[in-house]
């Protein structure tokens, strides 16, 4: 996971944006962050990366469980930010479906998809633990 400098980058902000919605969020951004952080680990631990031109069912199994768990998140809170995410995420389980149909896009174009909505999910998150953080503090209850 630690072999490239971007992929150090890249968890350092995922830690970061879930360290920042576990500590400022309500608890559908602590849901979020949290399953966000599984999934990266889990998605470690299944991925085969010398398989990159075929379907790689376990990390299409994660990213499909994390969207239904944003999928729960929109459908139970009143937020928006699980919209957004759910939006994203979908092209993540998109991008998997189209090698399961045999429409193989080019590997750069695939990890691009999937890199840019993962920072857009981080952002999303990232956002809505903002929001949370300031209404608390316009109520007084911070």
């Amino acid at each position: 996971m630690f072999d490239t400098l971007a992929s150090q980058i890249g968890f350092a902000i995922a830690v970061l944006v879930t360290a920042f919605a576990f500590l400022k969020g309500d608890e559908p951004e602590r849901i979020g962050a949290g399953a966000y952080m599984l999934g990266l680990f889990a998605s470690q631990l299944v991925q085969d990366k010398s398989a990159s031109g075929t379907t790689q069912w376990g990390l299409m199994a994660i990213d499909a469980l994390f969207l239904a768990v944003c999928a729960g998140l929109a459908w139970k809170s009143r937020r928006a930010w699980p919209i957004w995410v759910c939006a994203l995420q979908s092209l993540i389980v998109m991008s998997h479906l189209l090698t399961l149909v045999d429409f193989r896009p080019p590997p750069g174009a695939f990890y691009l998809v999937i890199n840019i909505a993962s920072y857009g999910v981080l952002i999303s998150i990232a956002v809505g633990a903002f929001w949370a953080w300031q209404e608390r503090r316009a109520a007084g209850l911070e």
